[in-house]
């Protein structure tokens, strides 16, 4: 009997870091991973363990990801598409230039659409899959010090949500859209913001692994659900503290307390021996 042939996901960002985590755990739990990247050679690399399947793509791209979408689903049904690929800038909002905060906007919010819709071209017209977008737990509430970044995760957010109404709405019930929202994770996005005043928000929770995120993102991937929080506490924390903006804003001084503390917590974690 011949097997039966590995569901194809796509993962952006897939290089390194968290992409490359979800790539390494969905390719581990029996899926067909394409994975891509703005680095062509860095995503090569990460592929060859994985199959070796991987594809340039710069998500601010539509052109590009739609391209990305049919050569996915040149090998069988598209059934996963993980938009991961993002940016973090921080610092007061009005310490970045108009580029900066448009290039930031593009990457996290309209690339993830891009992907979004390249997928869902495919997949409305298989009649069933699953975007999934990494979002933040700065997409659940306004983040101190990483203001254009959590604007552009409420975009995402705002966007992933409406568009899955929309699916519902134009009758598709087996496509669908998750947003994964993790606390910070300690990968080369925040490895040199240990000394950042402006990254404490990051750093006032639960630090978490890329290997911890991936696994929840493919449990997610199994199962889909509109909005997932990770660690489940911190998504509540976060929400109420976005019920209560006057409570949020004069907590802000405790915000960056706790994030410092973190900080410096995780330069000693960093600094152990064991975990080098």
């Amino acid at each position: 009997m011949t097997p039966p042939a590995r569901p194809v996901a796509v993962v952006t960002g897939a290089a390194g870091g968290l992409g490359r985590a979800i790539a390494t755990g969905l390719h581990a739990d029996g899926w067909s991973v394409l994975l891509t990247d703005l680095d062509p050679a860095a995503v090569q690399s990460a592929a060859v363990p994985l199959g070796g399947w991987s594809a340039a793509l710069d998500v601010r791209d539509e052109d590009a990801c739609a391209a990305v979408a049919a050569i996915a689903a040149s090998r069988g049904d598209l059934a996963l598409w993980v938009n991961n690929a993002g940016i973090l800038v921080t610092g007061a909002s009005w310490e970045h230039d108009a580029a900066t905060r448009r290039r930031v906007l593009d990457v996290n919010a309209h690339g993830a659409m891009n992907g979004t819709l390249a997928a869902l071209t495919v997949m409305r017209g298989q009649g069933h899959g699953h975007v999934l977008n990494v979002v933040s737990l700065a997409g659940l509430v306004a983040a101190p010090g990483e203001t254009v970044y959590a604007a552009s995760k409420h975009a995402l957010l705002a966007f992933s949500l409406g568009t899955l109404s929309d699916l519902r709405m134009a009758g598709y019930r087996r496509v669908h859209v998750s947003c994964l929202c993790p606390d910070g994770i300690w990968t080369p996005m925040l490895h040199d913001r240990l000394d950042d005043p402006g990254a404490v928000a990051s750093f006032t929770g639960s630090m978490l692994t890329a290997q911890r995120v991936a696994a929840r993102a493919v449990r997610l991937a199994r199962r889909p659900r509109p909005v997932v929080s990770l660690p489940r506490w911190r998504g509540a924390q976060v929400r109420l503290l976005d019920a209560l903006p006057r409570l949020a804003v004069a907590l802000t001084p405790l915000v960056r307390a706790a994030g410092r503390a973190g900080q410096r917590r995780q330069r000693r974690r960093s600094a152990s021996p064991d975990r080098r």
